[in-house]
Protein backbone atom coordinates (compact mmCIF):
# COMPACT_ATOMS: atom_id res chain seq x y z
CA UNK A 1 0.00 0.00 0.00
CA UNK A 2 1.35 3.58 -1.00
CA UNK A 3 0.67 6.29 1.25
CA UNK A 4 0.54 9.91 0.57
CA UNK A 5 2.35 12.63 2.95
CA UNK A 6 -0.36 13.00 4.83
CA UNK A 7 -1.08 9.47 5.70
CA UNK A 8 2.50 8.97 6.33
CA UNK A 9 3.05 11.57 8.59
CA UNK A 10 -0.03 10.53 10.04
CA UNK A 11 1.31 7.52 11.34
CA UNK A 12 5.21 7.92 10.96
CA UNK A 13 8.15 10.62 12.84
CA UNK A 14 10.14 11.67 10.51
CA UNK A 15 14.42 12.01 11.87
CA UNK A 16 16.57 14.29 10.14
CA UNK A 17 20.12 14.71 9.96
CA UNK A 18 21.90 17.01 7.74
CA UNK A 19 25.76 17.34 6.35
CA UNK A 20 26.05 20.34 4.14
CA UNK A 21 29.50 20.52 2.04
CA UNK A 22 30.40 23.95 1.14
CA UNK A 23 33.28 25.45 -0.73
CA UNK A 24 35.37 28.16 0.16
CA UNK A 25 36.43 30.88 -1.94
CA UNK A 26 39.62 31.31 -1.56
CA UNK A 27 42.20 32.01 -4.61
CA UNK A 28 44.25 28.94 -4.08
CA UNK A 29 43.34 25.13 -3.01
CA UNK A 30 43.23 23.91 0.47
CA UNK A 31 47.10 22.20 0.09
CA UNK A 32 48.86 23.73 -2.60
CA UNK A 33 49.16 26.67 -4.79
CA UNK A 34 46.54 25.84 -7.70
CA UNK A 35 43.81 28.23 -8.74
CA UNK A 36 40.47 27.78 -8.08
CA UNK A 37 38.56 29.10 -10.21
CA UNK A 38 35.14 27.72 -11.68
CA UNK A 39 34.53 26.91 -15.28
CA UNK A 40 38.10 26.70 -16.13
CA UNK A 41 39.78 24.42 -18.46
CA UNK A 42 39.42 20.68 -17.67
CA UNK A 43 42.87 19.56 -15.49
CA UNK A 44 44.53 23.16 -16.03
CA UNK A 45 44.48 24.21 -12.49
CA UNK A 46 46.07 21.06 -11.46
CA UNK A 47 50.30 20.41 -9.74
CA UNK A 48 52.17 17.49 -8.27
CA UNK A 49 50.15 18.22 -4.60
CA UNK A 50 46.53 18.03 -5.86
CA UNK A 51 47.93 14.85 -8.27
CA UNK A 52 49.46 12.84 -5.99
CA UNK A 53 52.94 13.20 -7.37
CA UNK A 54 55.03 11.15 -5.05
CA UNK A 55 57.18 13.18 -3.37
CA UNK A 56 54.75 16.02 -3.40
CA UNK A 57 54.17 17.54 0.65
CA UNK A 58 51.11 19.52 1.12
CA UNK A 59 51.10 23.16 2.93
CA UNK A 60 47.70 23.67 4.86
CA UNK A 61 45.98 27.06 3.53
CA UNK A 62 45.97 29.61 6.40
CA UNK A 63 42.96 31.32 5.08
CA UNK A 64 40.82 27.93 4.93
CA UNK A 65 41.61 27.64 8.65
CA UNK A 66 40.35 30.98 9.37
CA UNK A 67 37.50 30.69 7.39
CA UNK A 68 36.28 27.56 9.02
CA UNK A 69 36.80 29.15 12.65
CA UNK A 70 34.60 32.24 11.20
CA UNK A 71 31.84 29.21 10.20
CA UNK A 72 32.00 27.56 13.81
CA UNK A 73 32.63 30.98 15.54
CA UNK A 74 28.83 31.94 13.81
CA UNK A 75 27.29 28.49 14.40
CA UNK A 76 28.04 28.86 18.07
CA UNK A 77 30.27 26.42 17.75
CA UNK A 78 33.40 25.73 20.27
CA UNK A 79 36.76 25.71 18.42
CA UNK A 80 39.45 23.13 19.41
CA UNK A 81 42.35 24.14 20.69
CA UNK A 82 43.54 21.06 19.12
CA UNK A 83 42.84 19.49 15.79
CA UNK A 84 44.32 17.75 12.73
CA UNK A 85 43.86 16.21 9.26
CA UNK A 86 43.32 12.75 8.62
CA UNK A 87 43.90 10.81 5.96
CA UNK A 88 40.41 8.90 4.37
CA UNK A 89 41.63 6.08 2.19
CA UNK A 90 39.81 4.52 -0.65
CA UNK A 91 40.03 3.39 -4.42
CA UNK A 92 38.00 5.51 -6.82
CA UNK A 93 39.57 7.63 -9.66
CA UNK A 94 38.25 11.42 -7.90
CA UNK A 95 41.38 11.26 -6.13
CA UNK A 96 44.66 10.37 -7.60
CA UNK A 97 46.56 9.61 -4.27
CA UNK A 98 44.20 7.23 -3.64
CA UNK A 99 43.06 9.21 -0.22
CA UNK A 100 41.23 12.33 0.69
CA UNK A 101 43.10 14.72 3.63
CA UNK A 102 39.86 15.34 5.62
CA UNK A 103 39.28 15.31 8.95
CA UNK A 104 38.28 12.43 11.64
CA UNK A 105 38.05 12.51 15.40
CA UNK A 106 39.17 15.46 16.05
CA UNK A 107 37.55 18.16 14.09
CA UNK A 108 37.77 21.91 14.34
CA UNK A 109 34.49 23.06 15.35
CA UNK A 110 31.94 21.42 17.54
CA UNK A 111 29.03 21.34 19.31
CA UNK A 112 27.26 24.38 17.62
CA UNK A 113 23.77 25.16 17.25
CA UNK A 114 21.02 27.00 14.49
CA UNK A 115 17.67 28.48 15.47
CA UNK A 116 15.85 28.58 12.31
CA UNK A 117 12.17 29.59 11.70
CA UNK A 118 8.85 27.55 10.21
CA UNK A 119 5.91 28.92 9.27
CA UNK A 120 3.35 26.28 10.42
CA UNK A 121 -0.81 26.05 11.04
CA UNK A 122 -0.43 27.97 14.58
CA UNK A 123 1.92 30.63 13.10
CA UNK A 124 6.14 31.06 13.13
CA UNK A 125 7.82 28.23 15.05
CA UNK A 126 11.35 28.05 15.89
CA UNK A 127 13.32 24.90 15.45
CA UNK A 128 17.18 24.52 17.42
CA UNK A 129 19.53 22.39 14.84
CA UNK A 130 22.06 21.08 17.04
CA UNK A 131 25.58 20.95 15.05
CA UNK A 132 27.87 18.10 15.85
CA UNK A 133 30.91 19.36 13.89
CA UNK A 134 32.10 21.48 11.55
CA UNK A 135 35.46 20.46 9.87
CA UNK A 136 38.50 21.15 7.00
CA UNK A 137 38.60 18.99 4.21
CA UNK A 138 39.65 19.04 0.13
CA UNK A 139 37.20 18.23 -2.33
CA UNK A 140 37.26 15.55 -5.36
CA UNK A 141 38.13 15.50 -8.77
CA UNK A 142 35.20 15.48 -10.79
CA UNK A 143 34.27 12.48 -12.80
CA UNK A 144 31.70 12.00 -16.13
CA UNK A 145 31.12 8.20 -17.03
CA UNK A 146 30.38 7.85 -20.37
CA UNK A 147 28.17 4.99 -21.34
CA UNK A 148 25.72 2.66 -19.62
CA UNK A 149 22.18 3.11 -18.04
CA UNK A 150 23.24 4.62 -14.97
CA UNK A 151 25.28 7.18 -15.41
CA UNK A 152 27.86 5.37 -12.72
CA UNK A 153 31.60 4.39 -13.08
CA UNK A 154 29.88 0.79 -12.64
CA UNK A 155 28.70 -0.59 -16.30
CA UNK A 156 30.17 2.84 -18.32
CA UNK A 157 32.30 2.38 -21.74
CA UNK A 158 34.92 4.94 -20.36
CA UNK A 159 35.07 7.95 -17.80
CA UNK A 160 36.48 11.38 -18.10
CA UNK A 161 38.44 13.40 -14.87
CA UNK A 162 38.87 16.94 -14.40
CA UNK A 163 41.17 17.57 -11.55
CA UNK A 164 40.74 21.09 -11.73
CA UNK A 165 38.16 20.31 -8.34
CA UNK A 166 40.66 18.09 -6.62
CA UNK A 167 41.83 20.09 -3.35
CA UNK A 168 39.58 22.89 -3.48
CA UNK A 169 39.09 23.59 0.42
CA UNK A 170 35.87 22.22 1.35
CA UNK A 171 33.93 22.26 4.72
CA UNK A 172 31.57 19.62 5.95
CA UNK A 173 28.84 21.00 8.58
CA UNK A 174 27.10 18.15 10.45
CA UNK A 175 24.09 18.58 12.31
CA UNK A 176 23.34 15.99 15.05
CA UNK A 177 19.62 13.97 14.38
CA UNK A 178 16.97 16.17 13.99
CA UNK A 179 13.99 14.94 16.20
CA UNK A 180 10.21 16.20 16.60
CA UNK A 181 9.85 18.12 13.18
CA UNK A 182 6.62 16.41 12.55
CA UNK A 183 5.14 17.49 9.30
CA UNK A 184 6.96 20.00 9.19
CA UNK A 185 10.40 18.17 8.54
CA UNK A 186 10.56 19.48 4.35
CA UNK A 187 10.12 22.90 5.73
CA UNK A 188 12.79 22.67 8.57
CA UNK A 189 15.47 21.07 6.33
CA UNK A 190 15.14 23.77 3.67
CA UNK A 191 14.89 26.57 6.13
CA UNK A 192 18.03 25.30 7.93
CA UNK A 193 19.71 25.41 4.27
CA UNK A 194 18.65 28.19 3.70
CA UNK A 195 19.66 29.94 7.13
CA UNK A 196 23.30 28.21 6.61
CA UNK A 197 23.68 29.75 3.07
CA UNK A 198 22.80 33.44 4.43
CA UNK A 199 25.16 33.24 7.49
CA UNK A 200 27.93 32.15 4.64
CA UNK A 201 27.11 34.74 2.43
CA UNK A 202 27.49 37.17 5.08
CA UNK A 203 30.88 35.97 6.62
CA UNK A 204 31.51 35.96 2.54
CA UNK A 205 33.21 32.65 2.85
CA UNK A 206 31.93 31.22 0.00
CA UNK A 207 30.00 32.25 -3.04
CA UNK A 208 26.98 29.84 -1.99
CA UNK A 209 25.82 28.52 -5.29
CA UNK A 210 24.13 25.88 -4.82
CA UNK A 211 23.50 25.32 -8.90
CA UNK A 212 27.87 25.25 -9.44
CA UNK A 213 28.07 22.84 -6.55
CA UNK A 214 30.16 25.16 -4.17
CA UNK A 215 27.29 24.17 -1.31
CA UNK A 216 25.87 20.84 -1.60
CA UNK A 217 23.75 18.91 0.70
CA UNK A 218 23.14 15.13 1.89
CA UNK A 219 19.78 14.61 3.77
CA UNK A 220 19.68 11.76 6.05
CA UNK A 221 16.05 10.69 7.10
CA UNK A 222 14.70 7.91 9.27
CA UNK A 223 11.07 7.18 9.95
CA UNK A 224 9.76 5.09 13.34
CA UNK A 225 6.04 4.71 14.40
CA UNK A 226 5.20 7.83 16.31
CA UNK A 227 5.09 7.40 20.02
CA UNK A 228 7.95 4.36 19.91
CA UNK A 229 10.85 6.38 20.76
CA UNK A 230 13.06 4.37 18.67
CA UNK A 231 15.18 5.64 15.44
CA UNK A 232 14.46 3.81 12.17
CA UNK A 233 16.95 2.92 9.58
CA UNK A 234 18.26 6.09 7.57
CA UNK A 235 19.01 6.69 3.79
CA UNK A 236 21.14 9.59 2.71
CA UNK A 237 19.98 11.72 -0.42
CA UNK A 238 23.58 13.11 -1.45
CA UNK A 239 24.42 16.47 -3.30
CA UNK A 240 20.76 18.10 -3.61
CA UNK A 241 21.49 21.28 -4.68
CA UNK A 242 19.14 23.59 -4.34
CA UNK A 243 16.52 24.57 -1.69
CA UNK A 244 13.63 24.06 -3.24
CA UNK A 245 15.03 19.85 -4.10
CA UNK A 246 16.33 19.66 -0.30
CA UNK A 247 12.12 20.33 0.74
CA UNK A 248 11.17 17.61 -1.90
CA UNK A 249 13.83 15.00 -0.91
CA UNK A 250 12.94 14.74 2.31
CA UNK A 251 9.43 14.55 1.33
CA UNK A 252 9.90 11.61 -1.41
CA UNK A 253 11.92 9.81 0.65
CA UNK A 254 9.02 10.26 3.28
CA UNK A 255 6.52 8.57 0.97
CA UNK A 256 8.95 6.10 -0.06
CA UNK A 257 10.04 4.59 3.28
CA UNK A 258 6.55 4.66 4.45
CA UNK A 259 5.22 2.83 1.67
CA UNK A 260 7.51 0.10 1.97
CA UNK A 261 7.16 -0.06 5.86
CA UNK A 262 3.44 -0.44 4.92
CA UNK A 263 4.19 -3.23 2.45
CA UNK A 264 6.08 -5.14 5.18
CA UNK A 265 9.44 -4.26 3.57
CA UNK A 266 12.62 -3.42 5.24
CA UNK A 267 14.23 -0.06 5.11
CA UNK A 268 17.88 -0.53 3.41
CA UNK A 269 20.92 1.60 4.97
CA UNK A 270 21.94 3.05 1.97
CA UNK A 271 22.52 6.17 0.04
CA UNK A 272 20.14 7.46 -2.90
CA UNK A 273 20.47 10.51 -5.26
CA UNK A 274 17.59 12.69 -5.57
CA UNK A 275 15.91 13.17 -9.28
CA UNK A 276 14.88 16.83 -9.96
CA UNK A 277 12.32 15.64 -12.79
CA UNK A 278 10.22 13.44 -10.43
CA UNK A 279 11.09 14.70 -6.61
CA UNK A 280 11.89 11.02 -6.17
CA UNK A 281 15.34 9.43 -5.16
CA UNK A 282 16.87 6.86 -6.92
CA UNK A 283 19.12 4.22 -5.10
CA UNK A 284 22.67 4.61 -5.04
CA UNK A 285 25.47 1.98 -2.83
CA UNK A 286 24.55 0.28 0.36
CA UNK A 287 25.76 0.89 3.75
CA UNK A 288 24.64 -1.99 5.21
CA UNK A 289 28.40 -2.62 6.04
CA UNK A 290 29.65 0.07 7.56
CA UNK A 291 32.65 1.41 5.02
CA UNK A 292 35.98 0.94 6.58
CA UNK A 293 38.20 3.81 5.41
CA UNK A 294 41.46 3.00 7.23
CA UNK A 295 41.56 6.96 8.37
CA UNK A 296 45.04 7.35 10.37
CA UNK A 297 46.74 10.96 11.12
CA UNK A 298 48.15 12.55 8.28
CA UNK A 299 51.56 12.28 8.74
CA UNK A 300 52.50 15.43 6.02
CA UNK A 301 50.49 17.90 8.02
CA UNK A 302 51.11 19.64 11.27
CA UNK A 303 47.96 19.70 13.94
CA UNK A 304 45.80 22.94 13.76
CA UNK A 305 46.77 24.98 17.13
CA UNK A 306 44.89 28.30 17.03
CA UNK A 307 46.04 30.77 19.28
CA UNK A 308 43.00 32.20 21.57
CA UNK A 309 43.94 35.61 20.46
CA UNK A 310 43.15 34.89 16.68
CA UNK A 311 40.30 32.91 17.12
CA UNK A 312 38.68 36.30 19.85
CA UNK A 313 39.79 38.57 16.87
CA UNK A 314 37.65 36.60 14.81
CA UNK A 315 35.03 37.32 16.92
CA UNK A 316 35.06 40.29 17.08
CA UNK A 317 35.09 40.80 12.76
CA UNK A 318 31.14 38.46 12.47
CA UNK A 319 28.86 40.48 10.93
CA UNK A 320 25.46 40.90 12.15
CA UNK A 321 23.52 37.05 11.86
CA UNK A 322 20.79 37.29 8.99
CA UNK A 323 17.88 36.35 11.50
CA UNK A 324 19.02 39.63 13.82
CA UNK A 325 19.08 41.76 10.42
CA UNK A 326 15.91 40.42 9.44
CA UNK A 327 13.91 40.86 12.67
CA UNK A 328 16.09 44.65 12.52
CA UNK A 329 15.13 45.99 9.64
CA UNK A 330 11.32 44.02 9.67
CA UNK A 331 10.43 45.84 13.24
CA UNK A 332 12.03 49.18 11.56
CA UNK A 333 10.35 49.21 8.35
CA UNK A 334 6.75 47.63 10.09
CA UNK A 335 6.08 44.75 7.98
CA UNK A 336 4.09 41.79 8.65
CA UNK A 337 5.76 38.64 8.98
CA UNK A 338 4.06 36.93 6.22
CA UNK A 339 5.75 39.89 4.09
CA UNK A 340 9.26 39.24 5.49
CA UNK A 341 8.92 35.90 4.41
CA UNK A 342 7.71 36.52 0.86
CA UNK A 343 10.84 39.05 0.73
CA UNK A 344 13.70 36.48 2.07
CA UNK A 345 12.06 33.52 0.01
CA UNK A 346 12.51 35.63 -2.86
CA UNK A 347 15.95 36.69 -2.15
CA UNK A 348 14.99 40.51 -2.59
CA UNK A 349 16.08 41.31 1.50
CA UNK A 350 19.31 42.68 0.26
CA UNK A 351 18.20 44.29 -2.63
CA UNK A 352 15.40 46.02 -0.49
CA UNK A 353 17.60 47.46 1.86
CA UNK A 354 19.90 49.06 -0.98
CA UNK A 355 16.73 50.68 -2.46
CA UNK A 356 15.98 52.18 1.14
CA UNK A 357 19.65 53.17 2.10
CA UNK A 358 19.72 54.93 -1.31
CA UNK A 359 16.25 56.80 0.29
CA UNK A 360 13.24 54.77 -0.81
CA UNK A 361 10.23 54.54 1.12
CA UNK A 362 10.84 51.20 2.40
CA UNK A 363 6.65 50.16 1.89
CA UNK A 364 7.39 51.04 -1.70
CA UNK A 365 10.90 49.66 -2.50
CA UNK A 366 9.24 46.39 -1.12
CA UNK A 367 6.16 47.08 -3.37
CA UNK A 368 8.17 47.26 -6.51
CA UNK A 369 10.83 44.67 -6.06
CA UNK A 370 8.10 41.99 -4.92
CA UNK A 371 5.09 42.79 -7.63
CA UNK A 372 5.97 44.95 -11.08
CA UNK A 373 9.57 44.00 -10.95
CA UNK A 374 9.65 40.40 -10.02
CA UNK A 375 6.73 39.80 -12.13
CA UNK A 376 8.75 40.99 -14.97
CA UNK A 377 11.70 38.78 -13.84
CA UNK A 378 9.55 35.87 -13.43
CA UNK A 379 8.21 36.16 -17.18
CA UNK A 380 11.65 36.20 -18.65
CA UNK A 381 13.38 33.91 -16.30
CA UNK A 382 15.92 35.77 -14.65
CA UNK A 383 16.43 37.93 -11.50
CA UNK A 384 14.89 40.62 -10.71
CA UNK A 385 18.31 42.65 -10.26
CA UNK A 386 19.05 41.18 -13.66
CA UNK A 387 16.64 43.74 -15.18
CA UNK A 388 17.27 46.79 -13.10
CA UNK A 389 19.29 48.24 -10.49
CA UNK A 390 18.37 49.92 -7.14
CA UNK A 391 19.32 53.14 -7.75
CA UNK A 392 17.07 53.03 -10.68
CA UNK A 393 14.46 51.55 -8.67
CA UNK A 394 15.05 54.54 -6.27
CA UNK A 395 15.12 57.35 -8.18
CA UNK A 396 11.78 56.40 -9.79
CA UNK A 397 10.32 55.92 -6.28
CA UNK A 398 11.59 59.43 -5.38
CA UNK A 399 10.11 60.97 -8.59
CA UNK A 400 6.40 59.50 -7.73
CA UNK A 401 7.28 61.39 -4.07
CA UNK A 402 7.65 64.29 -5.90
CA UNK A 403 4.70 64.00 -8.22
CA UNK A 404 6.61 63.80 -11.40
CA UNK A 405 5.26 60.43 -12.27
CA UNK A 406 2.06 58.29 -11.60
CA UNK A 407 2.54 55.04 -10.53
CA UNK A 408 0.87 53.88 -14.11
CA UNK A 409 3.57 56.05 -15.72
CA UNK A 410 6.29 54.80 -13.42
CA UNK A 411 5.46 51.34 -15.01
CA UNK A 412 6.03 52.41 -18.16
CA UNK A 413 9.08 54.37 -17.07
CA UNK A 414 10.32 50.63 -15.54
CA UNK A 415 9.64 49.00 -18.62
CA UNK A 416 11.70 51.90 -20.73
CA UNK A 417 14.87 51.22 -18.34
CA UNK A 418 14.99 47.63 -18.16
CA UNK A 419 14.73 48.25 -22.28
CA UNK A 420 17.75 50.41 -22.23
CA UNK A 421 16.27 53.43 -22.75
CA UNK A 422 18.33 55.59 -20.62
CA UNK A 423 17.85 56.43 -16.84
CA UNK A 424 14.56 56.87 -15.19
CA UNK A 425 14.73 60.68 -16.56
CA UNK A 426 16.27 59.39 -19.97
CA UNK A 427 12.63 57.08 -20.49
CA UNK A 428 10.69 60.63 -19.17
CA UNK A 429 12.26 62.83 -21.62
CA UNK A 430 12.30 59.88 -24.43
CA UNK A 431 8.43 58.65 -23.92
CA UNK A 432 7.50 62.45 -22.77
CA UNK A 433 5.74 60.77 -19.43
CA UNK A 434 5.55 63.66 -17.52
CA UNK A 435 3.24 64.43 -15.05
CA UNK A 436 0.33 66.97 -16.02
CA UNK A 437 0.55 68.90 -13.07
CA UNK A 438 -0.41 72.61 -14.23
CA UNK A 439 -4.16 73.26 -12.82
CA UNK A 440 -5.39 75.03 -15.79
CA UNK A 441 -4.72 71.41 -17.92
CA UNK A 442 -6.44 69.40 -15.84
CA UNK A 443 -9.31 72.06 -15.54
CA UNK A 444 -9.68 72.15 -18.78
CA UNK A 445 -10.00 68.13 -18.99
CA UNK A 446 -12.46 68.43 -16.30
CA UNK A 447 -14.60 70.30 -17.61
CA UNK A 448 -14.44 69.01 -21.24
CA UNK A 449 -15.35 65.85 -19.05
CA UNK A 450 -18.63 67.51 -17.39
CA UNK A 451 -19.94 68.86 -20.91
CA UNK A 452 -19.65 65.28 -22.39
CA UNK A 453 -21.80 63.85 -19.21
CA UNK A 454 -23.88 66.20 -17.67
CA UNK A 455 -26.42 63.91 -16.20
CA UNK A 456 -23.29 62.19 -13.81
CA UNK A 457 -22.03 65.08 -13.13
CA UNK A 458 -25.70 65.97 -11.68
CA UNK A 459 -25.17 63.22 -9.76
CA UNK A 460 -22.29 63.99 -8.32
CA UNK A 461 -23.32 67.38 -7.36
CA UNK A 462 -26.65 65.81 -5.68
CA UNK A 463 -24.12 64.09 -3.40
CA UNK A 464 -23.08 60.69 -5.28
CA UNK A 465 -19.30 61.07 -4.69
CA UNK A 466 -18.89 57.56 -6.15
CA UNK A 467 -20.32 58.50 -9.49
CA UNK A 468 -17.42 60.81 -10.37
CA UNK A 469 -15.35 57.98 -11.38
CA UNK A 470 -16.24 57.87 -14.09
CA UNK A 471 -15.60 61.99 -15.19
CA UNK A 472 -12.01 61.21 -13.49
CA UNK A 473 -11.59 58.24 -15.84
CA UNK A 474 -12.09 60.76 -18.60
CA UNK A 475 -10.31 62.88 -17.70
CA UNK A 476 -7.33 60.60 -16.89
CA UNK A 477 -7.70 59.39 -20.72
CA UNK A 478 -7.65 63.15 -22.31
CA UNK A 479 -4.51 63.51 -20.47
CA UNK A 480 -3.17 60.62 -21.60
CA UNK A 481 -2.94 58.67 -17.88
CA UNK A 482 -0.54 61.51 -17.27
CA UNK A 483 -2.83 63.20 -14.88
CA UNK A 484 -2.08 62.69 -10.96
CA UNK A 485 -5.93 60.66 -10.37
CA UNK A 486 -5.94 61.82 -6.46
CA UNK A 487 -5.18 65.40 -8.02
CA UNK A 488 -7.79 65.24 -10.71
CA UNK A 489 -10.53 64.12 -7.79
CA UNK A 490 -9.53 66.90 -5.36
CA UNK A 491 -10.58 69.66 -8.35
CA UNK A 492 -13.35 67.78 -9.74
CA UNK A 493 -15.15 67.33 -6.22
CA UNK A 494 -14.40 71.01 -5.63
CA UNK A 495 -15.55 72.10 -8.89
CA UNK A 496 -18.46 70.38 -8.05
CA UNK A 497 -19.13 71.60 -5.38
CA UNK A 498 -18.63 68.47 -2.92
Amino acid sequence: MSLNYDQAIAKYEPTLGLEVHVELNTKSKMFCGCATEFGAKPNTQTCPVCLGLPGALPVVNKKAIESTILIGLALNCSIAPYSRFARKNYFYPDMPKNFQTSQYDEPICINGYLDVEVETDEGNKSFKIEIERVHMEEDTGKSLHVGGDTGRIHGADYSLLDYNRAGIPLVEIVTKIIPNTGKYAPQVARAYVAALRDILRGLEVSDVKMEQGSLRCDVNLSLANIGSGKLGTRSETKNVNSLRSVERAVTGEIIRQSSRLEQGERIIQETRHFLEESGQTRPGRSKEQAEDYRYFPEPDLVPVVPDNKWIEELRKSLPEKPADRRKRLQLAWSVPDKEMTAMVNAELLDTVEQTVLLGADPTKARSWWLGEISRIANDREVFPTDLITTKDVAEIIALIANGDLTDKLARQVVEGVIAGEGSATDVIAKRGLKVVSDDSQLMKAIEDAIAAAPETADRVRGGNVPAAGALIGAVMKATGGQADAAKVRELLLKHLGQ
